[in-house]
């Protein structure tokens, strides 16, 4: 037995373990009942028993406040929420309401923006593989850009659009910003867009300059993801105004639109990095006023399209504990009843999570343990090293902060296991934005 046990008016004056930069802004230990951890108001705890585990949490004043904070740092700016990261009806909503636009790159996903009322001219199309239906459905929807990243687009959409579209074309800048292979967008080797300055993306402008319907705006770029340096952003400013530049040069044609991207760095754990909006704006305005001047370059309309630094921190998911095992001579193992089902980024990225108790609040001796999956594969880890309770039983309920980008986005009913539901929370209040995918669910598929 502890002190905080003896007094559990204590509690409210231990120091918290809840860093920050990690978890949403209102989470907190609860100092009045059993010290677990609270969330807009609500106990973990009591959300894991009421609507079972796994389960993905979303607050949604922390979402608002994402956003806002980027109106804050680019006030002239379009800020474009890349719904890649969460695409759901009630994150639609609360983007648009605080004046951002939507990136989608599917039917689908343009099906959920549409559904949740976007206006179809707030939205932006890309992808490096879409198709004619696809392509289709964009024109017929009144699309406001759709962002061309093939020569066979290029055919496709000149056969489609029977009054002006507007487009934007994606170049790759060439523009290294290191980290792990599939995130490295940026270069001029991979598969997205053109490389600029290439023999390619000057014939993929001159096909635009001459289709009487499709109208080229301004130019898109992606570096990656997970960056945390602005300086990338402003050498990508830098050569995407020479080659705008260029465009009047050779075509007496003024782009007025620029599309940054976004891969924008959030914190996953304690001690990470992340992108400094303010050094970002400071840095990107810098850069166009240099770029501009030296090419006598009228300024463009900055685009920037962030998605898991709006959506991730916002996140939060339960699991339950189903057993912690004692490898004499290895490691522990603490087994949940979630994993690389709902949370592939581990497997995929090597991407790393902190993990903590949340029905109570930790004050004992502690352990470290590698919290595991339950699905049949070595790779499916949650956190590895991870310090635990040493005291930590099965049916105790384990969060994991900043899950709110690429896990239900990502997820997989693998082992033929449904998807956790989304539930929201805020106020005191909890309420399902996703229902948990169920066997019937699968069976319904299966017309076998």
């Amino acid at each position: 037995m502890t002190l905080l046990d003896i007094l559990p008016s204590l509690r409210s004056g231990s120091p918290s373990r809840l860093d920050a930069a990690v978890w949403p802004q209102d989470t907190h230990y609860d100092g009045d009942g059993d010290g677990g951890i609270t969330l807009g108001g609500v106990a973990l705890a009591d959300i894991a028993d009421q609507y079972g585990t796994p389960t993905y949490l979303l607050d949604e004043q922390e979402v608002r406040s994402r956003c806002r904070a980027y109106r804050k740092a680019f006030p002239e700016a379009e800020i474009i929420y890349a719904g890649k990261a969460l695409m759901i009806r009630a994150v639609m909503e609360w983007v648009t309401e605080e004046g951002l636009s939507v990136d989608v790159c599917s039917a689908g996903e343009l099906a959920v923006a549409l559904a949740a009322g976007v206006e179809p001219r707030r939205i932006v199309l890309h992808g490096n593989g879409k198709s004619f239906d696809e392509l289709a459905t964009a024109v017929r929807m009144g699309i406001g850009r759709i962002v061309v990243d093939s020569h066979t687009e290029i055919t496709l959409l000149s056969a489609l659009a029977t009054k002006p579209q507007q487009v934007l074309l994606r170049l790759s800048p060439g523009i290294d910003v290191h980290g792990h292979p599939a995130v490295r967008t940026g270069v001029h080797d991979q598969k997205f867009g053109f490389p600029l300055g290439s023999d390619s993306a000057a014939e993929a402008i001159d096909r635009l300059m001459r289709q009487p319907n499709l109208t080229l705006v301004g130019f898109h770029c992606h570096l990656g993801s997970q960056i945390d340096s602005p300086d990338h952003y402003g050498e990508a400013v830098r050569r995407m105004v020479g080659a705008m530049a260029q465009v009047r040069q050779d075509h007496s044609a003024v782009l007025t639109q620029l599309d940054l991207g976004g891969g924008h760095a959030v914190a996953y754990r304690g001690g990470d990095t992340e992108m400094n909006l303010p050094e970002l704006a400071d840095i990107l305005e810098d850069a166009l006023d240099a770029a501009c001047a030296r090419h006598h370059f009228p300024r463009p309309a900055i685009a920037l399209e962030p998605g898991r630094a709006i959506v991730a921190k916002a996140g939060v998911t339960l699991y339950r504990v189903l057993s912690v095992e004692h490898v004499e001579g290895g490691h522990t193992y603490v087994t949940v009843d979630g994993g690389m089902g709902d949370n592939p980024r581990v497997a995929l990225y090597g991407a790393r999570y902190d993990v903590v108790v949340a029905n109570r609040h930790p004050c004992g001796p502690q352990m470290t343990a590698t919290v595991a999956g339950r699905f049949c594969e070595a790779g499916d880890l949650i956190a590895a090293d991870i310090r635990l309770p040493a005291d930590l039983r099965p049916g105790e309920v384990l969060a994991v902060p900043c899950t709110g980008a690429y896990h239900h986005s990502l997820a997989s009913s693998y082992n033929c296991v449904g998807r956790p539901p989304i539930i929201a929370v805020g106020h005191g209040r909890a309420r399902e934005l996703v229902r948990r995918e169920t066997t019937a669910d699968l069976l319904a598929r299966d017309v076998g």
